[in-house]
């Protein structure tokens, strides 16, 4: 019996050895990094098999709007939405679009075909399409750093699943010698001056690949172009270096995020920048151009793309502060987000904007942010958007809902520590983040 309660306990501590030993492994940041992704991925299986997020569908209440809450958010959680001085409604806001969007005029002819040299391309880790991409677009200008050095700011949790265009803006000024332009509603015309002018281009766009399921958000870098092929050239964080795209399929998955461009520049350079920019310098002209081509749009695509034509709509109101424009458009876009077939939907794509939360909450229509945030969130494997946690959170405390809305803003910065806009939320109501 002793030499069998010998060998027992001789087992457990092996088998605990052993647990502890693998754990220690695990903690290995290079095994950690190769596994974590792994175990999401199953995670999200799982989920997504139980519960598809394609048939997750949000549908707008449009009730009266309630009372103005004696408190307001700060307008400028994000610097993609920054307001500008407050306009008047737009003529035709709500269904007349308003003047014929132009295109971005070319001076000058510009070269069949160029292409830029010297970019570092990365391979992204997981999840880390923003931090590789902006990588790749700075080792253009000689910066030495990689993703590695970009991610811990752009995203302070690895599992965070977006990165806004205001991020990686703040990075650059921040954290490098470079200046950084950004802008909604740019065109092909406009991407081949830049490539022309020595200018790479990081694009936020869609995307719909090999081995993903299901239609994404995603940064490339534009790198070049050959008006004979009809094509530009990409570097590509997940598909590779020097991926050929077609001049429509760029279009076409680009308009899902508002033709939204950055532009990477020494300060030296800055007289170029605006100049190719011209009259788009300008935050205000911007959002309007940006809109008049949404609101074409709308009137003139098929299939689903009518959908990201009012939710662009929507996204420009928004910058232009007509938020009961802006709310009008959404509705319109969401109803025809109900109408796609499953297997079409962009079910990603409050991961990545916050324009209907402006709208919604800036009408009074708090229960629409917080179905819309509560909808978002479910339907995630792993719900860590700290932005809808931040907006569910607003609402429910216009709805009277304190406790549910500190909890809301806590829980935000767990998955984004030291978001300012859930910090300056807690601090108005004396609750210190634990």
């Amino acid at each position: 019996m002793p030499s069998m309660i010998k060998t027992g306990s001789r087992i457990l501590l092996g088998v605990f050895a052993l647990a502890m030993l693998g754990f220690g492994i695990y903690s290995l940041p290079p095994v950690r990094a190769r596994l974590d992704w792994r175990i999401a991925e199953w995670q999200a299986q799982i989920k997504y098999t139980l519960a598809p997020p394609e048939q997750a569908v949000f549908v707008p209440e449009q009730q009266t709007a309630f009372p103005t809450p004696a408190f307001l958010p700060s307008r400028t959680p994000t610097a993609s939405l920054v307001p500008v001085t407050p306009t008047a409604t737009l003529p035709g806001s709500t269904h007349t679009p308003p003047p014929t969007h132009t295109p971005t005029q070319t001076p000058t002819p510009l070269p069949e075909r160029v292409q830029q040299a010297g970019i570092r391309h990365e391979f992204q880790t997981w999840n880390n399409c923003g931090p590789a991409t902006l990588s790749m677009a700075l080792s253009f200008w000689g910066w030495q750093g990689d993703q590695a050095d970009a991610a811990p700011f752009l995203k302070p949790i690895p599992r965070d699943k977006n990165v806004m265009p205001y991020e990686m803006a703040a990075f650059v000024e921040e954290e490098t010698e470079f200046r950084v332009v950004v802008r909604a509603g740019g065109d092909l015309d406009l991407l081949k001056r830049f490539l022309t002018a020595g200018l790479p281009v990081i694009l936020e766009k869609g995307f719909e690949g090999p081995n993903f399921e299901g239609w994404m958000g995603h940064y490339v870098l534009v790198t070049g172009y050959d008006n004979v092929a009809q094509a530009f050239t990409t570097q590509d964080s997940f598909l590779g270096p020097k991926i050929i795209v077609g001049y429509d399929a760029i279009e076409s998955f680009w308009r899902a995020f508002n033709f939204t461009y950055l532009v990477i520049y020494p300060a030296e350079r800055e007289a170029d920048v605006l100049a190719l920019l011209g009259e788009q310098v300008d935050e205000t002209t911007n959002a309007r151009s940006a809109l008049a081509r949404a609101s074409e749009e709308i009137y003139t695509l098929s299939g689903r793309d009518p959908f990201f034509a009012w939710f662009n709509r929507g996204t420009n109101l928004v910058a232009l502060q007509d938020y009961a424009g802006a709310a009008e458009a959404y509705d319109e876009a969401f109803a025809l987000y109900a109408a796609l077939p499953e297997d079409e939907r962009p079910w990603r794509m409050m991961w990545y904007q916050t324009g209907p939360y402006w709208a919604y909450f800036y009408t009074g229509r708090y229960t629409d942010v917080l179905n819309l945030a509560t909808t978002t969130l479910d339907a995630m494997s792993e719900p860590v958007l700290e932005e809808s946690y931040y907006w569910r959170a607003l609402a429910r405390e216009a709805l009277g809902d304190v406790s549910g809305a500190i909890e809301d803003w806590q829980t935000s910065l767990k998955h984004h520590p030291g978001f300012a806009p859930s910090l300056s939320q807690l601090a108005r109501l004396g609750v210190e983040n634990p």
